[in-house]
């Protein structure tokens, strides 16, 4: 009698053992199921163009002193080719263009830091500058000029500036025609003070953009200087954005292409120029 209690007993014992370690397994391998499930996926990154649209605002950096791009007319509003053409982009992209002005050599940094979403200013598109930035498709086509005072009778071409000063933006890409034919570079704040410096004969030359030489001349015929040389490499200049901007860059030149097709593009081109500069 004593003898069955005891198997009894241990019987239990071991029955409930062993369903108590088959209770553990089971959860062991749902626990391990779950943790070998794929996690869920992190949400997208929102794009520098959904931002845009979400917005409603298109942020623009310009210099605003660099006629007949973006500077201000004598009511005091911005205006120029640059700014009519990124205010057309923006239109058609439904949203607002707000532009932030500020000094060439401080643009690329405020892109870099977020300040504004791109850069429209006459940017050229260089190799050095597409390793870091993204651009647009080019909305103008140019010729750098090499400019002197009227009083100048020793420089006759890009050969004879060595040694020269040159009233340059020290990054631009007219600064590296400067350099590359040993022009002493004089660092300035933008085309205006270049002029000016040139005028007061506080430097022997610039090297600047052909249309906007034009421009100037036109509108300041009197002005003491004179164009010597033109550089044969023929620039393209675009619109530029931080690297990894692909969605806003492509609705830019698909609005800029639109704008070719409809004649809009030429259309403010010869408004500024006479001509099409735009290709």
């Amino acid at each position: 009698m004593k003898k069955s209690l005891f198997t009894a007993i241990v019987s239990t014992l071991v029955f409930a053992l062993a369903g108590c370690g088959s209770a553990t397994t089971s959860q062991t391998h749902q626990n391990h199921e779950a943790s070998s499930s794929s996690p869920a996926e992190a949400p997208k990154e929102q794009s520098l163009l959904d931002k845009v649209k979400a917005d409603g605002k298109l942020l623009i950096g310009t210099e605003g002193t660099y006629a007949p791009f973006t500077f201000h007319d004598t009511s005091g509003k911005l205006t120029g080719y640059d700014v009519e053409v990124v205010t057309e982009v923006a239109k058609r992209m439904g949203v607002e263009p707000v532009f932030q002005e500020t000094q060439w050599d401080a643009m690329f940094a405020g892109l870099d830091s977020k300040r504004f979403d791109v850069i429209a200013n006459q940017v050229g598109i260089r190799p050095d500058r597409q390793e870091k930035y993204d651009f647009s498709k080019a909305y103008t086509v140019s010729t750098a000029v090499l400019v002197t005072h009227k009083d100048n009778t020793t420089v006759k071409g890009f050969e004879d500036i060595k040694g020269l000063k040159a009233a340059q933006t020290l990054t631009s890409n007219l600064t590296d025609i400067a350099k590359k034919n040993g022009a002493e570079i004089v660092g300035v704040e933008g085309f205006n003070q270049a002029i000016d410096l040139l005028v007061s004969k506080r430097v022997d030359i610039t090297i600047n953009d052909g249309l906007s030489l034009l421009d100037f001349l036109k509108q300041k015929p009197d002005t003491p200087i004179k164009i010597i040389a033109k550089d044969p490499n023929v620039a393209e200049n675009g619109f530029m954005f931080r690297k990894g901007s692909t969605e806003l860059v492509d609705a830019f030149n698909s609005a800029l292409e639109e704008m070719r097709k409809d004649g809009t593009l030429k259309k403010i081109s010869e408004k500024w120029f006479g001509a099409d500069v735009s290709q």
